[in-house]
């Protein structure tokens, strides 16, 4: 039998054995040891050097979601350490790197010691964000000297143990560019690990970030930016040019922003596309690559996290032959992946079906999808006039921007459309009063509009790792739980592991769908405020986003954290 069969490991440990940078009998060993020296761990390991420090950084940083830096490829700033002294740092066993705005990046080589960051707060009066550092290049720079380390810069280091994927760029060699620097980083090869990485790891999003002494890349994961990369700064100019080079833009414009696109083969049937935008800042361009992938838009209605009720309103509405289906929420609520969810249902060969979008993120066969174009006088309301010449069964409005819009919409609803379209609302009552507000007649919007979804996405608890939480009860139904059901309520919270973020892992929607009833049709029609439609909403047990939310914690899907996150007010 195994020696860690009837012993618990720290994560670390077992991650290290996992990763086969360690034997169980050496890291079972080696946690007694600690143990006994009542040394941190992580601290006994590298000093013991049964684990290099550039592996022990990648673990920890995948075990406590920290990214990790290499101290090589910054300029630390000289400002910084003025704050602290050096006595302080070393009994802290932290070292300040660089402050963005008042959040200043510290540097840890062993996690235990995170522990020490609300001193550093409180002697610093800034918030510290804590990143990885390499144990080695840690001890030389804290106990040798502040900035004196002479090692050479290895170029960069992306804060996880998957592999990079081989790619396949379709793209033509538009300039020639030299593609190392003096920093020694291959930025072509970089490129390609971060986006390759971004992919396998679930990423929405891609910054690429330049400030005055650091260039930062961040992705954006379950919703929730986080700190992946810190080149260094000499290579920003090359590593924007190589990702315009990619994108189809004009490299030597730094003036103005630029969309573009990236198309990637990942293999012979699968392509995955990144929409490119650049914006000129202080110190460079910032770049943000969103990924499109076309699978999303396969998510059926039952993968979002609609209950019951809520999917039977929202399939009884589009299954009419007109009127209006609104879905509302802030940008990256996943109104778009709502809404392609419902004409995958439509999408068939009876039918017409035509979508103005700014731009169409998602391609689907069988739609025909128009990219809004302002500049040239392509905009939603001219690209509906001219759906409506083309005998269309349903059209999707990809955002009603303004009364022009608004009233061809409510338009081709009333005679014989079904349509589809997003507002900037924060509830479904608040876009009854928006359309009125933006100048439809209240007659038009009752006779019209025949569902409202609002929505929000929150972040899934990883089913790996979450543990129950000890709320108290009364806390409980302060927060909107029923108090008459409170005895059976178990609140489940994240942990964290090594098959998700932070104890997050994906992400579901909170929904209120809110069918126009005839009770609400006539207030509308009266003049009625949102806040008399809500109450009448609740007359008729439409769950709001809150009451949603809390069902999704009660069911374990997600935490009390996220819910606060996600419908605060």
């Amino acid at each position: 039998m195994s020696e860690t069969a009837n012993l618990t490991l720290p994560g670390i440990l077992q991650r290290l054995i996992d990763s086969d940078k360690l034997t169980s009998v050496i890291a079972v060993n080696a946690l007694k040891e600690s143990t006994a020296r009542r040394k941190p761990l992580v601290t006994h390991l590298l000093q013991k050097q049964l684990v290099t420090p550039y592996d022990m950084a990648l673990i920890c940083g995948t075990e406590y979601g920290l990214s990790v830096v290499d101290l090589n490829a910054i300029d630390i700033s000289t400002e910084v350490h003025e704050l602290v002294s050096v006595d302080t740092l070393k009994r802290l066993n932290m070292i300040p790197l660089f402050n963005i705005a008042n959040a200043l990046f510290v540097g840890v080589a062993d996690p235990h010691y995170l522990e020490n960051i609300g001193d550093l707060k409180f002697a610093t009066e800034m918030v510290p964000e804590p990143v990885l550092v390499e144990y080695d290049k840690f001890q030389n720079i804290l106990f040798g000297g502040v900035g004196g380390t002479d090692a050479v810069s290895s170029g960069m280091s992306i804060s996880s143990d998957t592999e990079a994927q081989d790619l396949v760029i379709e793209t033509s060699s538009l300039e020639n560019e030299e593609e190392e620097d003096d920093s020694g980083v291959d930025v072509t090869s970089f490129v390609d690990e971060l986006l390759t990485h971004a992919i396998s790891k679930g990423v929405s999003d891609i910054h690429v970030e330049p400030y005055e002494k650091i260039l930062r890349v961040r992705y954006r994961i379950d919703g929730i930016l986080q700190v992946v990369s810190m080149p260094p700064k000499s290579i920003a100019r090359k590593l924007t040019s190589r990702i315009k080079v990619m994108s189809r833009l004009n490299s030597s414009e730094r003036r103005i922003p630029q969309d573009g696109r990236i198309h990637f083969r990942l293999t012979e049937e699968k392509y995955i596309d990144f929409r490119v935008n650049t914006l000129p800042t202080l110190y460079g361009e910032k770049i943000v690559m969103r990924i499109l992938d076309s699978d999303t838009a396969a998510l059926g209605v039952d993968n979002l996290g609609f209950d019951g009720r809520q999917k039977t309103d929202l399939l009884a509405a589009i299954a009419k032959p007109d009127g209006m289906v609104l879905v509302t929420g802030p940008t990256g609520s996943g109104k778009t992946v709502s809404l392609y969810a419902c004409l995958n249902i439509l999408n068939t060969s009876e039918k017409n079906i035509s979508t103005a979008e700014d731009p169409a993120e998602i391609q689907v066969p069988g739609i025909n999808q128009v990219n809004v174009n302002d500049k040239v006088g392509l905009t939603f309301a001219a690209t509906l006039r001219a759906f409506l010449r083309q005998d269309p069964d349903i059209i999707m409005v990809g955002e009603i921007r303004d009364l022009e819009t608004a009233e061809i919409s409510v338009k081709a609803a009333q005679t014989g459309h079904l349509v589809l379209s997003t507002l900037h609302t924060n509830s479904a009552p608040e876009t009854l009063t928006r359309l009125i507000n933006m100048g439809v007649p209240p007659f038009n919007i009752a006779s019209s509009v025949h569902l409202i979804v609002a929505q929000r996405l929150a972040r899934r608890l990883c089913k790996h790792c979450k543990q129950e939480g000890d709320i108290p009860d009364d806390t409980l139904i302060q927060l909107g739980f029923d108090p008459d059901k409170i005895d059976s309520v178990v609140v489940y919270e994240p942990i964290g592991c090594s098959e998700c973020s932070h104890g997050y892992k994906g992400r579901v929607g909170i929904y209120q769908v809110m069918p126009i009833s005839a009770v609400m049709s006539k207030m509308v029609m009266e003049g009625g405020n949102a806040l008399e439609l809500a109450e009448q909403a609740q007359i008729e047990k439409i769950n709001d986003l809150r009451q949603s939310g809390i069902e999704k914690v009660r069911q374990g899907v997600t935490s009390l954290a996220e819910l606060e996150r996600v419908t605060k007010d």
